[in-house]
């Protein structure tokens, strides 16, 4: 049995390049969510995927539909863990340190962040449960940061695949029961 991870495809609204407030992060994080995608080649490993699920997010749904050509299982559980700042503050900063301050308040469950970490594991344990059950090669097609924590909840689960720090765009990284 395979589990194959892959990431949206790269997003055509990139990160902005300025400083900005985190009410402007909050509009450049619906954009985007909008945003199209810039479509590549997906190299899917000559494995027959039996079943494909994907997040119900427009970018994974774009990567879902050109790696795979039947039935396609969209679901809200895959989509990526949502922005909050962790003040609504007038001060401008540079989006990455928006991004750390946002995942530290994540990791230490601040009050801001409406996904906390256990949510997230729950919903990943409750498809990872339902994807062990179709004992069938199942291809996943998601965002970096729920990869990363499907890629170690897969290995508690005696998977043997790579260990995950910023998945790339469009790649797939296979997992292996033996």
């Amino acid at each position: 049995m395979r589990v194959g991870l892959v990431r949206h495809f790269k997003v055509e609204r990139g990160y902005p390049n300025k400083w900005v407030t985190s009410e402007e992060l909050m509009k450049w994080a619906s954009e985007y969510d909008e945003s199209d995608v810039i479509e590549g080649e997906i190299n899917l490993g000559n494995i027959d995927w039996q079943r494909c699920y994907s997040s119900d997010l427009r970018r994974a749904m774009k990567t879902a539909t050109k790696a795979y050509s039947d039935k396609i299982i969209y679901l809200k559980e895959l989509r990526e863990i949502t922005l909050s700042p962790v003040m609504r503050w007038d001060i401008k900063l540079p989006v990455f340190i928006h991004l750390v301050l946002i995942r530290i308040a994540w990791l230490l469950g601040h009050a801001s962040q409406g996904d906390t970490k256990e949510n997230v594991i729950q919903r990943l344990d409750v498809l990872l449960d339902k994807v062990e059950q179709s004992d069938e090669n199942v291809l996943i097609i998601g965002h970096g940061g729920i990869m990363i924590f499907m890629s170690r909840e897969l290995k508690k689960r005696g998977f043997i695949g790579p260990k995950l720090k910023r998945p790339a765009n469009g790649k797939l990284y296979v997992y292996e029961r033996i």
